[in-house]
């Protein structure tokens, strides 16, 4: 190895605090979306379960509920699957700055793409989860009229 010295090394070691930094929001990100994810295969089984002994009235409203969620755990899924390639191209970008600096190489373009990807996948993943967020508002106001027996 070519050997790199500490007052090189610590340049590096700042370029690369903010994709460390991007992985460890997005992990927490992760983290809740997960939850939910779980909170919606929750609700879908337990309304599942009540559909089998509901009377034909109940029915519609409850597989109106379960497309809801069904669509939700969709939604919530591609989010994660986004968020997730976001954390692996962060991690890509922190190796690529760290190879570049110890190979004495200068892959601007690389860098580049891979840093706007990341930002892409985490975008589109936080879309995703508002889309689901704004669904579930949806579920809960036909919740709220099945309870007032609209």
């Amino acid at each position: 190895m070519s050997g790199i010295a500490l007052p090189q090394l610590i340049p590096i070691l700042q370029v690369a605090i903010g994709p460390v930094i991007l992985v460890s929001g997005v992990a927490l990100l992760l983290l809740t979306m997960t939850n939910r994810l779980g909170r919606i295969i929750d609700r879908t089984r337990e309304i599942a379960r009540g559909l089998r002994g509901a009377s034909e009235r109940d029915r519609e409203p409850m597989l109106a509920q379960l497309e809801i969620l069904s669509r939700r755990a969709l939604f919530v899924r591609t989010a994660i699957f986004f968020a997730a390639l976001s954390v692996l191209l962060a991690a890509l970008l922190v190796i690529a700055l760290f190879l570049a600096a110890l190979l004495r190489l200068t892959p601007a373009l690389p860098i580049i793409v891979l840093f706007i990807a990341c930002l892409l996948f985490l975008i589109a993943s936080l879309l995703l989860f508002i889309h689901d967020v704004n669904l579930s508002l949806k579920a809960l106001r036909l919740e709220v009229s099945l309870a007032r027996g609209e």
